[in-house]
């Protein structure tokens, strides 16, 4: 059984960050404005690309890059659809990314 069989939502863990993306900047990269205030320009990995569109205004789980980077750089972990958006609404995770 899937994660989306069973419902479960893949909620931010230590390190992780929700993100909402602001722009496509081509080359399988996104510029995210992340919970934190901070504006990262993001990899997409391979198992995204062709299977999931990712569009303005998305919200993303990201993974900064930790070095001298950390408030540059991340890269996509999840990308959330609709149903798993009214879970992270619930369980109070999208005020933390809009105030």
């Amino acid at each position: 059984m899937s994660k989306e069989e069973t419902g479960a939502v893949r909620f931010p863990k230590e390190g992780e960050l929700l993100g909402e993306v602001i722009q496509s900047l081509g080359y399988d990269r996104v510029k995210v404005r992340c919970e934190d205030n901070e504006i990262r320009i993001c990899r997409i990995p391979g198992k995204f690309k062709k299977k999931e569109w990712l569009e303005e205004g998305a919200i993303v789980l990201v993974l900064p890059w930790y070095g001298m980077q950390e408030k540059t750089r991340g890269d996509i972990l999840h990308i959330y659809k609709r149903q798993e958006l009214k879970e992270l609404e619930k369980a109070g995770y999208l005020k933390r990314l809009k105030g």
